[in-house]
This record gives structure tokens, C-alpha cells and sequence, in this order.
């Protein structure tokens, strides 16, 4: 399907361009939210008469964007989430809750303005644009821990998953060593117990 922009949207095109994109791209998304006019003749002339209205209004939304930015960039937010000794989650973390963290958080957006490419598999802080305008995107940390207690590590700079790995390690490494003391140690008592008894034999 043919449409007009009405706005400039990401790698479409500018406001006034006219762009071919799929059909439910364009009814389910584009047309219902005002982005876009079917490319029809009456459309083209309505669009042309109104041209200054729409970038007077575009000029509007991308000076509130640029105002919300100032304060949002930066800024970071807690999911908790259960997750493995490896810091792979049970799940992932997905637009949805992301734009509910930032919501919650005093920020009042929607899921399709975080922009994420897969959706966040493992703990860690995670590096998301949220787009405000086609022409604002700032970018927030989304700190995914199993607590807040581990949030707040991983905020300090702390490797939650390494720390988890070291530990594991040093526990591994006492058990082979008990282990190794018990086989060095149970040979040496059989033997002396068996020289013993020859020693009483003679």
C-alpha cells in the first residue's frame, strides 16, 4: 500500500513523503495512529493544505519530546526477575516491561516507544532507547537483577554473575580438595594397618 507521511518515521521516510509499506503495517499501525494518509489524490490535496498545521505540530511534539529527554536520559530502572546461577532468566524481559518499569517510574510511555531489537535474556544493566519523537531517542538503563539488594550491586559496578561464577568455583575447588585429603589419607591408614598386622604375625 501507498501512503503519505505525515510525520518523519525512522527508515520510511519524511513528513510529506510518499512510501509504499505493507498492508497491515499500515492499517494496524500507520493509518490508526495518524502517521500516515492513504496515497489518493484527495488525500495528496488535503495533505498539501494542511502542511503547515502538521509541521507546526510536529515542531510542538519534538519540543515536549526534547523537554521529557532532558530528565529521562540516564536515568535507571529495577526489573527483578528469577533467573539461574549463570544470570540467564527464567524468561526475558520485553518492551512491555520495560515501558511498564519507566512508567512506574514517572515516565509515561508506551511499549512500541522502547526500542529493543531481542528482548533482554540475562541479568545486568542493559542499554535501551525509548523513542519520544522520530527525532528524540534517549537512552535508559534497565538494571535486571533477582533483587533489589542485587540491583543495587550491579549499579555500583558489581558483576553479579561472575561473583555467582567465583563462588562456585572456590566451592568446587574445597570440595576437590576434601575429596583429594579423604583418597590421599584412606590408603595410608589400610597400609598401616597392614603392616601392623605383619608386624604382629612376626
Amino acid at each position: 500500500m501507498q501512503v503519505i507521511l505525515l510525520e518523519r518515521i525512522g527508515r520510511l521516510g519524511q513528513m510529506g513523503d510518499v512510501v509504499t509499506v505493507k498492508d497491515g503495517f499500515a492499517r494496524n499501525f500507520l493509518l490508526p495512529q495518524g502517521k500516515a494518509l492513504r496515497a489518493t489524490e484527495a488525500n495528496r490535496k488535503r495533505f498539501e493544505r494542511e502542511r503547515a498545521q502538521l509541521e507546526a505540530r510536529d515542531l510542538e511534539l519534538k519540543s515536549e519530546a526534547q523537554g521529557v529527554s532532558v530528565k529521562l536520559d540516564g536515568q535507571s530502572f529495577i526489573v527483578i526477575r528469577q533467573a539461574g546461577d549463570t544470570g540467564q532468566l527464567y524468561g526475558s524481559v520485553s518492551t512491555r516491561d520495560i515501558a511498564t518499569a519507566v512508567t512506574e517510574g514517572g515516565f509515561s510511555i508506551e511499549r512500541r516507544q522502547v526500542m529493543l531489537d531481542r528482548p533482554i535474556k540475562t541479568l545486568g544493566l542493559h542499554d535501551v532507547r525509548i523513542s519520544l519523537h522520530a527525532e528524540v531517542a534517549p537512552h535508559v538503563v534497565v538494571n535486571v537483577a533477582r533483587s533489589p539488594d542485587e540491583a543495587a550491586r550491579q549499579a555500583r559496578g558489581e558483576d553479579i554473575s561472575k561473583a555467582k561464577t567465583e563462588a562456585e568455583e572456590d566451592a568446587e575447588a574445597a570440595r576437590i580438595a576434601a575429596a583429594a585429603l579423604f583418597e590421599e589419607g584412606a590408603p595410608a591408614e589400610l597400609a598401616g594397618g597392614a603392616e601392623g598386622e605383619e608386624e604382629t604375625g612376626a
